[in-house]
């Protein structure tokens, strides 16, 4: 394996579904006080196919956010990526190369490389993970994970992150399809709720900035309710004013809501880029339930993805199965009813350059039940 590294200007990140490596990504991050790098990769793989050498050239791009942890000590974190892909089995030692020839690209007191991958996990693949009705169990213990994936590295460093800080498991809507065949590959609940919400008269609509309060005033509820952390709004105003339209990756971002005789009910944040359109934060009132406004709101974004030439619409967010002791299966058993594609990405791994300071920090994110990283 060979490969190029070469650092480049955030503006010049290729377009992408991914909306975590795009330069909108990056300048919304800057605006919380996060540093970016991009950087041109041109990697040659070689790899022996019952006994044919098998050459492969493959150019892709990367953006890595720097964040200090403290005054001489930073983590590069990779959102979602690196999107281009190894060959299959060499996932570690991919990442052991790229991780080394990005060393010198990286701050002095960078002492770890987190990757939060965007990869579907190799056990998916595995009969031995499955019970006898076919529900996936997720990976094995991380000995096994990390036994695996070194092989073939020369440093045996990567390591399972403590958490994962995107999600890792999502359900992905295959949206070249008619909206007919859409409806129809719901479950029926899904799609009863979908026409009852149009019945008690569920409008949907795009919210300006100016509504942003509307919308927090719901957040506050749902994570009151759900007992989750507050973001600040200033956090969602950037979500909605940063712009990417001068660079070569930019996004789209809209606020929906849904009201029902001009009540607020529900809302959520729409992404697009590169033909994939995600669903990042979502909110509901816990008056108002019984209309369904949530189906509504969704079916509502998918429609929009669809006619907005998206080729798949991300859900982001689900548990790994069907587990009713699962922090996230009410979002799994809302989310599965819309018909799409279970997706379980490997998550976060980390490549540590200086050991004592990582296990220092890994000691610390483990007792604070994970460092939160946006």
């Amino acid at each position: 394996m060979h490969l190029n590294v070469e650092p480049k200007a955030t503006e010049w990140l290729c377009e992408t579904a991914i909306l975590q490596q795009t330069a909108f990504w990056a300048r919304l991050k800057e605006n919380f006080g996060w540093k970016s790098k991009a950087f041109d990769l041109e990697c040659f793989f070689t790899k022996k196919d019952s006994s044919i050498k098998v050459k492969s050239k493959r150019s892709g791009d990367l953006l890595i956010m720097l964040r200090y942890v403290a005054a001489d000590f930073c983590i590069a974190y990779v959102p979602y990526g690196p999107e281009m892909l190894p060959f299959k089995g060499e996932d570690g030692i991919w990442l052991e190369h790229l991780s080394e020839e990005l060393r010198p690209h990286l701050p002095p007191g960078c002492f770890l490389i987190r990757y939060d991958l965007d990869w579907e996990s190799p056990w998916v693949e595995e009969d031995s993970r499955y019970d006898s009705n076919g529900k996936w169990l997720g990976p094995p213990d991380v000995g096994v994970r990390e036994m695996r994936i070194n092989i073939g590295t020369k440093r045996w460093n990567l390591r399972k992150s403590p958490s994962d800080i995107l999600p890792s498991n999502t359900i992905m809507v295959d949206l070249e399809r008619s909206e007919e065949q859409l409806l129809g590959q719901m479950k029926p609940k899904t799609r009863y709720n979908i026409n009852l919400a149009s019945r008690r008269d569920i409008k949907i609509r795009e919210a300006g900035l100016n509504e942003l309060p509307v919308w927090y005033s719901l957040y506050e509820e749902t994570a009151k309710r759900n007992g989750i952390v507050l973001d600040h709004i200033d956090y969602f105003k950037q979500v909605l004013t940063t712009t990417a339209e001068d660079t070569a990756s930019p996004a789209d971002i809209k606020l929906l809501l849904a009201e029902r005789k001009g009540d607020p009910l529900a809302g959520l944040f729409w992404a697009s880029s590169g033909g994939r359109a995600t669903y990042l934060y979502g909110a509901s009132a816990s008056q108002g339930r019984e209309n369904m406004p949530t189906y509504a709101l969704q079916w509502e974004a998918i429609k929009m993805a669809k006619n907005n030439h998206c080729k798949e619409y991300d859900m982001f967010g689900v548990s790994r199965n069907a587990d009713p002791a699962h922090p996230m299966y009410g979002l799994y058993r809302f989310k599965t009813g819309f018909g799409g594609r279970l997706f379980h990405r490997q998550g976060c791994w980390d490549y540590p350059f200086d050991e004592e300071v990582y296990d220092r920090f890994r000691t610390k994110e483990m007792v604070s039940q994970g460092y939160h990283i946006r």
